[in-house]
């Protein structure tokens, strides 16, 4: 070993192959702390900038300890050198081995002695050091010790080769600990390694070049789990387009160990989704029946289609309420419901007729027509509407009695019309009022109500709007000939030819009158088995679940009469002139002929008629 090698400072500079056999002089040693201050580590992945740190340079250099050979006793000096080796203490101060040995190895007497203690705490210098190279990466100041027995290694003897090795397996840890450090740095920074550089560049050019290097796989999870944060932070913001990116991103960064941390990232988020979904569609369903709900709903339900998956369920199930509550306010087409009356009990069921459009009268050729019915025009529903599914019976109209006091048209004027049965036709009798049948007895409260005007009908109508709060009224004649057609069109609502079995009680070539008479213009083949009114709903509903509309009892509507239907509304609304004293009757009864029963046969009458085949039913708007 030269003296030159005493007291020399050594600098191990990171990301510098150290040559074999080249020593360095301290101006030397100054460059190289400049190029480890501002370096650049390259790799396929990308580019990370990596800043030194001055404070380090005292730990790249070893200055050796005097050792005072005046008046000292070598056989001394080699005693302590080798209980100094024994004990573990190689370079620290005086006492320790190796100065001790290096002091040595200029007296010639002990030169050989010094060498080979001198190799021995080599090799335990180079195994310490590579212990210290180990530990690093849990243990962040190791590796500063093992700079430090570098630099002794180097003292000692820069040219063997186990020293070499060393040398460049510290080099090696100080670049890949200044990679991880830069990795960790951005990864704080939030500069992930998305765009190709970052962090994620330089945890794997960490790998690159030390696999073993546990620093490169925990800051490529760090990353991953950096992108997951932002995929969820998105989500929590309503974002799902872009923490899908995030996720795509993340699947990316370990493909082939990751897959199941994002993939229960995804379902984490899914669920983020599918929570945020729910709450909005509950939201808009909610407004729905506030005042400018259905606006509130809409504005809802674009933001869940902006979240939502195509064809997500509550996204249609939205769409679909708020589309109900357009046409039909919070009911469904078909729904059968009926309204809490503030006396007590429920009012008349009712069924929701659906929107729609069909065309009102009677085609210019259609048989048994006239031109009250014409000319045949389009008339369009944008809003559903409640009509009951029953006509008014005796019961109905007798609980209103009783709570109103309210009496009749035919009560104030002594009399009605009613079937006498020894002349077959309808004549004047007197006593008779609402609570009477078609012969002027006693009506089961089953039986629908006649024998009441247009006014009577108005009146029970209003009693009912105020005992549950809806707008209950007459049907406009457009709602009652819309509601008998049910979606059909011919002159029949059951098509052409005499009525199937129990679709109607009408006039039938069949029926007989309890005296055995029988109609002279009635419909061949056919008997429903009533002469007089049925029992309401005893015929087969329509497809729309309406009973009666085709037969049973004509029925009062709140249009006023009109000659025909040249400017009538197109929009299934009451024809309405104020204070008009002829109403419309449809549909036909239980002693119509075969023309007055078609469905768009259209009569009128003053409001103040009452007989036995005049009735009325009732519509709610929704």
């Amino acid at each position: 070993m030269s003296s030159a090698l005493r007291g020399t400072w050594i600098v191990l500079v990171a990301g510098v192959v150290l040559a074999a056999g080249c020593s360095r002089d301290p101006a030397d040693a100054g460059a190289g702390d400049a190029d480890a201050g501002a370096g650049q580590a390259a790799g396929p992945a990308g580019s990370v900038t990596i800043s030194g740190d001055d404070s380090a340079a005292g730990e790249l250099t070893w200055q050796v300890p005097a050792v005072d050979l005046q008046d000292a006793d070598p056989g001394e000096l080699r005693r302590r050198a080798d209980a100094a080796l024994a004990a573990g203490r190689l370079y620290e101060d005086a006492d320790a081995a190796i100065p001790i040995y290096l002091a040595l190895s200029t007296l010639p007497e002990h030169a050989r002695f010094a060498a080979g203690g001198l190799r021995r705490a080599l090799r335990q210098v180079v195994r310490e050091g590579d212990a210290a190279i180990a530990a690093a990466a849990d243990e962040p100041g190791e590796l500063a010790r093992a700079r430090l027995l570098a630099a002794v290694a180097r003292t000692v003897e820069a040219t063997d080769p186990a020293v070499i090795r060393f040398l460049e397996r510290v080099d090696l840890a100080e670049r890949v600990h200044a990679l991880a450090d830069a990795g960790d740095r951005a990864l704080a920074e939030g500069q992930l390694g998305d765009h190709g550089d970052g962090a994620l560049a330089a945890y794997r050019r960490v790998l690159e070049l030390q696999p073993g290097q546990p620093r490169g796989p925990q800051g490529i999870a760090a990353v991953e789990s950096a992108l997951i944060r932002r995929a969820e932070q998105s989500a929590a913001a309503g974002d799902f387009d872009i923490a899908d990116a995030w996720l795509a991103q993340a699947e990316q960064v370990r493909p082939d160990a990751g897959l199941d941390t994002v993939a229960d990232a995804r379902a984490r988020i899914e669920r983020m989704r599918a929570t945020r979904i729910a709450r909005l569609r509950d939201l808009g369903i909610a407004a729905l029946p506030k005042f400018g709900g259905i606006d509130v709903a809409r504005r809802h339900l674009a933001q869940l289609l902006r979240i939502a998956r195509p064809g997500d369920p509550a996204a249609a199930e939205l769409r679909e309420r708020i589309t109900l509550a357009v046409h039909y306010g919070m009911y469904a087409p078909g729904q059968v419901f009926t309204d809490a009356m503030s006396g007590g009990g429920r009012g008349p069921q009712m069924a929701v007729v659906p929107h729609g459009a069909f065309t009102m009268g009677a085609p210019a050729n259609e048989p048994g027509s006239s031109d009250h019915e014409k000319p045949a025009h389009a008339v369009r529903f944008e809003r559903g509407f409640g009509l009951s599914i029953r006509e008014v019976s005796v019961g109905e109209f007798r609980r209103f009695v009783a709570a109103t006091g309210h009496r009749t048209r035919a009560e104030r004027r002594g009399f009605s019309m009613v079937y006498d049965e020894r002349s077959n036709n309808f004549v004047r009798r007197s006593g008779v009022a609402w609570h009477s049948d078609y012969l002027g007895r006693p009506a089961d409260d089953g039986l629908p109500v006649v024998h009441v005007s247009a006014r009577d009908a108005q009146a029970y109508v209003e009693w009912l709007s105020a005992q549950t709060g809806k707008r209950y009224r007459l049907p406009s004649e457009a709602e009652f000939e819309y509601a008998l057609r049910a979606g059909t069109s011919g002159p029949w609502p059951w098509g052409d030819g005499p009525p199937p079995p129990r679709v109607a009680n009408t006039t039938g070539a069949l029926d007989r009158s309890p005296a055995g008479r029988s109609w002279a213009n009635a419909f061949e083949g056919y008997g429903d088995g009533f002469w007089g009114p049925a029992p309401v709903g005893s015929m087969e509903p329509n497809a729309w679940g309406l009973h009666d509309l085709a037969g049973n009892v004509s029925e009062w509507v709140a249009d006023c009469w009109h000659d025909g239907y040249r400017r009538a509304p197109t929009d299934g609304s009451a024809w309405v002139n104020p204070g008009c004293r002829d109403h419309v009757i449809r549909g036909g009864s239980w002693a119509s002929s075969p023309a007055q029963t078609r469905a768009a046969w259209r009569a009128p009458a003053n409001v103040d008629t009452t007989n036995a085949r005049l009735g009325f039913r009732v519509a709610r708007d929704l």
